[in-house]
């Protein structure tokens, strides 16, 4: 805990206790009104939002889709790609349990992907030698992913029922020893923008956005400060994964579709109606701006079981 951070922005405190479980029993309107203040310094504005950050929080509360809780679950949305897209888009399954007792490690491939369907981070591990793996460790990790509770963090209703299971997938590279992540922003059927994850196998992440003509967006501080005539290799399938994105997000005011491209074939990463949470400090103001009047929240059904 930064002493010098919290007495500069106090308000940060709330955040640093929300996510060790003191307010979990806070009702969410009050949770996420909090958290949004203590993120951005300002009141969420919820009578009327405007940025892309503010209509998230709004879409949490009021948006109540029984079928996000499939999309958002890792292991059962892999049926719904299936025949939505084909079982080729599909990243090959190794295995699935309840438990990480349930695991038999010596009836896996040298190299592969294990994570929790439910959450993010926590319990994932990405082996490339198996060799080399602390099993024990792995284990406990896979347990504590188990447990977490995702939707309590950020208040993300559709993970509140997801029902939790371990997943293991191929493990997935290309040439470079990584994979790019390509996260496309959508709304309602029309995707804006891409933005390409890159060098996270290396450790340091880079971030940039790109349009359907392949025109880079300058909507981070590294797209912002990116020199005029930087661009990075389009993919010869790139304006393939750009329909699959528009077709998976057809009757959703927004959800970020992930997609893998590997050695020329495209893969279904995830779907995700809450990037960062709606907690997005990176994104620059005029991009929250931006963002925020592409999404329509006259499309949703309002609903709401927050008491």
């Amino acid at each position: 805990m930064n002493i010098k951070k919290i007495l500069k922005k106090p308000y940060r405190l709330y955040n640093i206790l929300a996510v060790r479980g003191w307010f979990d029993k806070t009702p969410d309107h009050k949770y996420i009104a909090n958290r949004y203040r203590a993120h951005f310094g300002k009141k969420l504005n919820l009578n009327d939002p405007k940025t892309f950050n503010e209509k998230l929080q709004w879409l949490k509360l009021y948006n109540r889709d029984p079928e996000h809780t499939m999309l958002v679950d890792k292991y059962k949305v892999r049926d719904y790609i299936a025949n939505k897209l084909g079982e080729e888009y599909l990243i090959p399954l190794l295995g699935v349990w309840n438990s990480p007792e349930e695991i038999d490690f010596d009836q896996l491939p040298n190299q592969f992907a294990m994570k929790c369907n439910h959450n993010s981070g926590v319990g994932m591990c990405i082996c490339k030698d198996k060799s080399l793996l602390d099993f024990p460790a792995v284990r406990r990790e896979l347990k504590r992913g188990l447990e977490e509770d995702y939707y309590l963090t950020g208040r993300e209703w559709p993970y509140k029922n997801v029902e939790r299971k371990i997943i293991c997938e191929k493990f997935m590279n290309d040439s470079s020893g990584g994979l790019i992540d390509y996260k496309f922003f959508c709304f309602n059927g029309t995707v804006d923008c891409v933005m390409l994850c890159l060098d996270r196998h290396l450790g340091d992440t880079k971030f940039y956005f790109f349009d359907k003509d392949w025109n880079l967006k300058r909507l981070n501080v590294r797209g912002k400060n990116a020199p005029k005539d930087f661009t990075l290799r389009k993919p010869a399938c790139m304006d393939e994964m750009f329909r699959i994105a528009e077709q998976l997000s057809v009757g959703h005011p927004f959800v970020r579709v992930d997609l893998y491209e590997c050695n020329d074939k495209i893969y279904f990463g995830e779907m995700t109606f809450f990037p960062d949470s709606g907690f997005d400090e990176n994104l620059l103001p005029e991009t929250d701006e931006y963002f925020g009047n592409l999404i329509d929240l006259s499309i949703v059904k309002k609903e709401t079981s927050d008491k």
